[in-house]
């Protein structure tokens, strides 16, 4: 059987990680890219009603083609899967996601909701993402100047054989989509089913006043924007985990992890309430 699958991100489609995503499995089958014209992290499962999109076809940095949509990562997959594609796709991937999407707050993740919005038009979907260790993925060159040492190597190996996975053998019963997250510093290759994590970040509300933070805070102001009365919310990454959680095979055992995930989220059992 020839797939038919759809790759989208939050990133932007000329963001390196979406072309990783599609030379990670375009000898499965026939491949789409549709996704936002720029950088759209964090924006959940935003979708743009009634309004105008402007949609452009581009080319990817390998020649290959590539439709740009005006709108979030959401508007992104109902575009290529209701507009662009002329078949319904049989798998919507959406990354190789710049970054980490772990744990609760997942619902924040413009790479995971585009996931969710595909299953809503019954399609399985892979959120993937590869955390990239800022050990190891900043780096200076020989004038000093830092760059981003984008190594989709091992992420793309075990997109494949998921794909693969599925292409020969179906989601498994009751599971929507996966969740997958692989880091760039790995001890391990071998894949870790995992359960959610409780949360991905501390976040903290912080103003003029505090010290600590004054880099932060001053970050250029959005125009027309004064600077009397401003806050900020900024975040950390969780340090501790429980053993078996999507955070605890990424960054404690430091191995890809895979979590199956339902969209109904439904608690079905309040007889004893």
């Amino acid at each position: 059987m020839t797939m038919n699958i759809l790759i989208s991100n939050d990133d932007g489609v000329f963001a390196p990680g979406i072309l990783a995503a599609k030379q990670a499995v375009e000898d499965l089958g026939n491949v789409y890219v549709v996704a936002p014209d720029k950088n759209n992290s964090s924006v959940g499962r935003r979708i743009t009603l009634f309004k105008h999109l402007e949609l452009k076809q581009c080319e990817l940095e390998d020649g290959s083609e590539a439709y740009s949509v005006s709108g979030s990562p959401a508007d992104a997959v109902i575009v290529g899967a209701n507009y662009v594609m002329d078949v319904k796709p049989d798998l919507v991937i959406t990354g190789i996601n710049q970054g980490v999407n772990i744990s609760c707050d997942i619902t924040s993740s413009g790479t995971v909701c585009a996931a969710f919005e595909a299953v809503s038009l019954g399609i399985p979907a892979i959120a993937s993402s590869l955390f990239m260790d800022p050990k190891t993925s900043f780096k200076q060159d020989e004038n000093g100047e830092w760059y981003v040492d984008y190594d989709f190597t091992l992420a793309k190996k075990v997109l494949h054989d998921l794909v693969l996975k599925i292409k020969n053998e179906g989601f498994p019963e009751g599971v929507d989509l996966f969740n997958l997250n692989v880091p760039s510093n790995y001890d391990s290759e071998d894949v870790r089913i995992t359960h959610l994590s409780h949360k991905m970040l501390d976040k903290v509300v912080i103003d003029n006043t505090n010290d600590e933070k004054a880099e932060i805070f001053n970050y250029p102001l959005d125009e027309n924007q004064e600077s009397d009365d401003l806050i900020m919310i900024t975040s950390d990454l969780v340090k501790e985990y429980d053993e078996g959680s999507d955070g605890y095979a990424l960054l404690v055992e430091k191995r890809p992890s895979l979590t199956p995930l339902t969209v109904n989220m439904t608690f079905k059992d309040l007889k004893d309430w």
